[in-house]
């Protein structure tokens, strides 16, 4: 796979010509409707075998070769070039390609009530490629005694199932559409309850036919840090012994943090205690926030460098956000109303209609845009794209991570998909 960032001037039919595919191709690939409208700066991922970089100005063998983590000697025999060669500036050249790593991959399902045709659609799409590892339904809310409020699945589990991916039953503290931490801490503060859960979890489970369960707790109290560790043995024993694995998400920490929302959770204790871990590494641009990347790569990489400093990073999973952020002035820091979400191509449709040019953050590793809408108000919107979601699955071969934990389903992003399978084999469990 090949990513392109349209430049002004330029047409699918050119673009495709320059990498020898046909349009309807690189149309089909990246779900573009109109093949004459592009947006400049829109990241393309052109379906070519293997990877390639179009020579620029001032450029050389040994440039090219640092940049792509390669040598000289390689970048040339790919090449049929000698290793002295003097490049010419559009010359393509193939970049020589690596072992692709194998990996798990997680991706959460959020039904609604009733659950509609165009998710049973996607759900089948995602779990009949080579996508997924785990299909994570979201959520069996925990009751203070200890039952559970399950979500309206319809067949989805069995469609996954069937397609060889295995699912997970995320468990959570939410209550009233929110994470609750007085709730946590009365379950974490009673055995009896603990008990009565564990053993509700274990009956959905040989049920419904889940084979990991995923606590989702959020918003502890930090005093209930120990307690939480305590409850994950507790679980950890008792659903081990029914045959099936347990795995958390965690709060995205560079470092022990003691206090504040992200206090409960103990890097260490839950690298120590479950079979893998999900670092929800994105929400620095939120709702409420000021314009921003949702993920942006300095702070997801420290994330990261931490998780990995005090578990084993063949446990970790990266987390990564399927969506972006659409702010509008004045911005929610300022009194203004809530960001709005929407999917990278929901992003891209956006800014065609605008009429505006995509920029990239390269410090962020994030797309943007800005525009005015028709009442005069400045917008700001940031996104995913093929070169920020690159930037990120780089970061995983970087730290032998364990795989990738994405929210959710029901976000296009087709170039997403498309790299995912470039970069790496996925697994089954």
């Amino acid at each position: 796979m090949q990513i392109h960032v349209v430049q002004r001037g330029e047409s699918l039919y050119a673009i495709g010509r320059t990498y020898g595919v046909s349009v309807e191709e690189v149309a089909t690939a990246n779900e573009i409707s109109d093949p004459s409208r592009l947006v400049v700066g829109q990241a393309l991922v052109i379906p070519v075998e293997g990877s390639f970089h179009i020579v620029q100005p001032r450029e050389s063998l040994f440039s090219i070769a640092r940049r792509y983590g390669t040598t000289i000697a390689a970048l040339a025999n790919a090449n049929s070039l000698a290793a002295t060669a003097i490049l010419q500036i559009g010359q393509r050249l193939q970049i020589p390609q690596k072992t692709k790593p194998a990996i798990d991959t997680m991706l959460y399902v959020e039904p609604r009530t009733p659950v509609t045709e165009v998710m049973i659609e996607e759900v089948r799409d995602k779990t009949s490629g080579t996508y997924l590892t785990y299909l994570a339904m979201f959520s069996y809310q925990v009751l203070r005694n200890g039952s559970l409020q399950a979500p309206t699945i319809d067949n989805i589990p069995q469609i996954a199932s069937s397609n060889g991916v295995a699912n997970a039953m995320v468990v959570s503290n939410l209550e009233n559409f929110r994470f609750e931490p007085t709730l946590a801490n009365a379950i974490l503060t009673d055995l009896a309850a603990q008990n009565q859960l564990f053993g509700n979890i274990i009956q959905v489970a040989n049920d419904i036919g889940y084979k990991d369960i995923h606590f989702d707790f959020e918003l502890l109290f930090p005093a209930d840090r120990q307690l939480y560790n305590n409850f994950l043995s507790r679980a950890r024993t008792r659903l081990h012994m029914a045959g099936l694995t347990v795995s958390t998400a965690v709060a995205p920490m560079p470092a022990n943090v003691l206090t504040g929302i992200y206090g409960g959770h103990d890097y260490a204790a839950h690298g120590a205690l479950m079979d893998f871990v999900a670092l929800m590494t994105y929400e620095w641009g939120f709702t409420y926030s000021e314009p921003q990347a949702v993920s942006p790569i300095i702070p997801v990489r420290r994330v990261v460098e931490y998780a990995t400093s005090v578990m084993p990073s063949n446990k970790v999973m990266l987390g990564q956000n399927l969506y972006g952020y659409d702010w509008s002035a004045p911005f929610p820091t300022q009194g203004g109303a809530p960001a709005k979400a929407l999917s990278p191509q929901q992003a891209i449709a956006l800014a065609l209609r605008e009429n505006v040019a995509i920029q990239y953050d390269y410090v962020a590793q994030a797309p943007f845009f800005t525009y005015y809408d028709a009442a005069g108000v400045y917008h700001e919107v940031w996104f995913e794209d093929a070169r920020s979601i690159q930037a990120k699955f780089d970061l995983i071969k970087q730290f032998n991570l364990r795989g990738i934990m994405y929210w959710k389903l029901g976000l296009a992003f087709p170039q997403n998909w498309l790299l995912l399978k470039d970069n790496f084999t996925i697994r089954k469990r």
